[in-house]
């Protein structure tokens, strides 16, 4: 089989050192160029050193369109910016892994729209797509913890959402908030019921669950912060997501099992455990295990992803894989860091 020629832009931070981990080992990609102008001509392992030993490849300042697939991994604003001012060839498929055209009103360029990129939602929309925007961490995780619930109409009570993020959800900049010794042996909440990531997450639940999003003048970000109760927080820990949610809902925990296990049989990294569960089980995997009990009548939902890998790279690579025509499970079986 021919193989898909792909660019990354933005290849010297963490998504992008995750994506090229994945695709150096992708048995049908060639990887054209990996663009970094601060970087051009270091090699890749030079920055990304888990890599020394994989790769020989260098960074480029060169950009062309002579690829199949051009993967965005810059921050967010920056993909937007450059799009506008660099020429594309039609032919070229776009992956962004900002936010900046995930959400429903900022999602067209060169007159094609892009499809929201969760494949647990949007699979086939994803294979027929020629740009895709790849959904946030924390949205990948709370919509893949209520999914079902919408997709049945459960979801008419308010939800209260409690996510812890490793570090490296902040980007490899560093930040007062990133440092060692702030975050090391340290919690932190922010953007408490106002984090962005609720936009796109109630946009979601809303093609599932018509009515989801209340009707009013209000802002989407504010519309949503009425039905999501959503409080962030800052883990003293490197990789991962880990998230409980609780809804008040009649059905019992078995019905609820039984709608999670319906709703995710045809999808191969989202998975349902009886057994409780820790974010060990998902770091350096693009796996996302879920958890259900129900406590009098609150159903709590507990969700565990790798923010690098389900919630960016991975499933970039994933949309990839569908947009494709591939097994979308090609080049990420990948393994969890154990003990």
């Amino acid at each position: 089989m021919k193989k898909v020629k792909v660019g990354v832009v933005g290849s010297a931070g963490y998504t992008g050192g995750e994506l090229l981990r994945i695709l150096i080992y992708h048995p049908y990609v060639e990887i054209v160029f990996a663009n970094s102008a601060s970087n051009a001509g270091n090699k890749i392992y030079e920055v990304h050193n888990d890599l020394f030993g994989d790769t020989d490849l260098e960074f480029s300042s060169i950009f062309h369109s002579d690829i199949d697939v051009l993967f965005l991994c810059v921050g967010h604003g920056d993909a937007r910016k450059f799009l506008e001012s660099n020429a594309i060839a039609p032919s070229v498929k776009i992956i962004d892994l900002s936010q900046d055209y995930r959400l429903k009103d900022n999602a067209t360029y060169a007159n094609k729209e892009f499809v929201y990129g969760l494949p647990e939602l949007n699979r086939e929309a994803i294979r027929q797509a020629h740009y895709v925007a790849n959904p946030g961490c924390f949205a990948t995780n709370i919509q893949l913890a209520l999914l079902p619930l919408a997709a049945n109409g459960l979801l008419s009570n308010a939800i209260h959402v409690n996510a812890t993020t490793g570090s490296t959800g902040a980007g490899q900049k560093p930040g007062a908030t990133t440092h060692f010794s702030w975050r090391n042996n340290n919690l932190s909440a922010y953007k408490s019921f106002e984090h962005q990531h609720l936009q796109e997450i109630s946009e979601s639940l809303n093609q599932l669950q018509d009515g989801f999003l209340p009707n009013s003048e209000k802002s989407l970000l504010a519309r949503a912060a009425e039905k999501i109760h959503f409080v962030p927080q800052r883990g003293d820990f490197t990789r991962g997501i880990f998230s409980a949610i609780y809804i008040k809902t009649a059905i019992s925990e078995e019905e609820a099992y039984a709608i999670y296990d319906a709703y995710y049989q045809e999808h191969p990294f989202t998975w349902v455990s009886r057994a409780n569960i820790d974010l060990k089980q998902v770091v350096n995997t693009n796996k996302s295990i879920i958890h259900l009990e129900k406590h009098g009548d609150q159903l709590l939902i507990l969700n565990a992803t790798d923010n690098l890998l389900k919630g960016a790279s991975g499933q970039a690579v994933q949309n990839m894989n569908l947009m494709f025509d591939l097994d979308e499970r090609l080049g990420l079986n990948l393994k969890s860091v154990g003990f």
